[in-house]
């Protein structure tokens, strides 16, 4: 059973991540032959103030 795990800055749509876990899961049954009911997606979000690059956070950065 694959499972993945997407962690990303919050601020998505609920419809964008339901896109995203369908065409990711779509993509690993294609890669991997693997059943598209065994494939796991778990999204983890997180604020922008606990996501840092160069040494500041992406709110600081605007991002």
């Amino acid at each position: 059973m694959p499972i993945i795990t997407i962690n990303m800055i919050e601020g998505r749509s609920d419809e964008q991540k339901e896109l995203l876990i369908e065409k990711v899961s779509l993509a690993v049954n294609e890669a991997i032959s693997s059943p598209i009911e065994s494939i796991r997606v778990i999204i983890n979000e997180m604020p922008k103030q606990h996501f840092g690059i160069a040494g500041k956070s992406a709110k600081k950065l605007g991002k």
